[in-house]
């Protein structure tokens, strides 16, 4: 027995086609709308600045911007060019992330796990958390000097304390049901280490790594304000002391699209090791 199409049918199923066909896939309406932000952002700038609503001593026009970026490219700025700028910033970044992340994500599985531990360590890792890093800077001079070892040292204290804090409260909140599943089968401590507590706790590990490396990055201009010849950082401070504000606001937009980027590398490695995460 046949039976009959309906007669909106074929008009609401055209509708709704036609209406599918003109719907931007997700990542390119994201892609577009970050785009528009960025170009409102810049389309603002140039109006202020063509109109002469602002000082173009400290608020120079895109263009006198782009100048000087080509200018440290290509010529440097006292006696590095921006490349070797940003080479000495993310050589200190990322030593100084990369021993945070070793020290911390190991102590706060341990803090975690361990009330002992955690009731032992604690009142450490709370006393210097909120401690200003130009405070701590002084006293790191005074230990070590005015090389490259308080400096790495006060961006690993940086970015130590949120590893910490983020990892402990990813390792608690693993539900005890697994836990007590894989001790069922016999598992060990390091079985359930490796194969319980990291693959549930990592995405949100990985959260706390990544508001770690901002928060490193706040901290490297304080790092590079003494005694440094080199570095983003370094740079912005040098400037600021001419009023070179285009060399200034050059500095900034470098050191937060590298931030940038170095978040979409972690992002993509999280999905590498971790497909599992939303990230």
């Amino acid at each position: 027995m046949s039976v009959e199409a309906s007669p909106m049918a074929i008009p609401i199923s055209a509708d709704r086609t036609r209406r599918g066909s003109l719907r931007l896939p997700k990542i390119s309406r994201s892609v577009l709308l970050s785009t528009l932000t960025v170009a409102v952002l810049l389309a603002a700038w140039a109006v202020v600045t063509e109109m002469g609503w602002a000082n173009e001593l400290f608020l120079p026009k895109p263009q006198a911007v782009w100048a000087a970026f080509v200018k440290t490219m290509t010529k440097g700025y006292q006696g590095a060019t921006l490349l070797q700028h940003l080479g000495a910033s993310l050589y200190r970044i990322l030593v100084a992330f990369a021993l945070a992340c070793l020290v911390g994500i190991p102590l706060g599985v341990l803090m975690g796990v361990s009330k002992n531990a955690r009731s032992l360590l604690n009142p450490l890792i709370e006393f210097y958390r909120p401690l200003p890093p130009l405070g701590l800077y002084t006293l790191l001079v005074m230990w070590l000097g005015i090389g490259e070892s308080s400096k790495l040292s006060l961006l690993f204290l940086a970015g130590l304390p949120g590893i910490v804090i983020s990892t402990i409260q990813a390792v608690t909140s693993v539900d005890p049901v697994y836990v007590r599943a894989a001790q069922s089968l016999g598992a060990t401590r390091r079985h359930l280490l490796f194969h319980v507590y990291l693959p549930a706790a990592g995405p949100l590990i990985l959260a706390g790594m990544r508001i770690s490396l901002g928060f490193t990055y706040t901290v490297l201009v304080a790092a590079e304000i003494v005694a440094a010849s080199a570095g983003i950082g370094w740079m912005i401070w040098d400037a600021a002391k001419f009023l070179l504000s285009d060399v200034v606001i050059m500095g900034l937009i470098v050191l937060g699209l590298t931030g940038v980027v170095l978040d979409l590398m972690m992002r993509g490695i999280a999905k590498l090791l971790m497909p599992w995460s939303r990230i």
